[in-house]
């Protein structure tokens, strides 16, 4: 499979020209509908998750004195 590139770069410049040029009310409902997504996969996601979740180590609390 390949991708013209091109074509790709030149239709994301359309898509953005096309989104610069809707008012800012537009925009705004735009943003809340994105807002509103993310919730919806943010809860999915964490709900399917079976990540174990650990304490991040803290490196450089404690003096080495067995180098240098």
């Amino acid at each position: 499979m390949s991708f013209d590139w091109q074509k790709i770069a030149e239709s994301k410049q359309a898509y953005r020209r096309k989104l610069a040029a809707k008012p800012i009310v537009e925009k705004l409902r735009l943003l809340d509908a994105m807002r509103e997504r993310a919730v919806i996969i943010r809860q999915a996601t964490d709900r399917e998750s079976n990540v174990v979740h650990e304490e991040s180590t803290q490196y450089g609390t404690t003096k080495d004195t067995t180098h240098g």
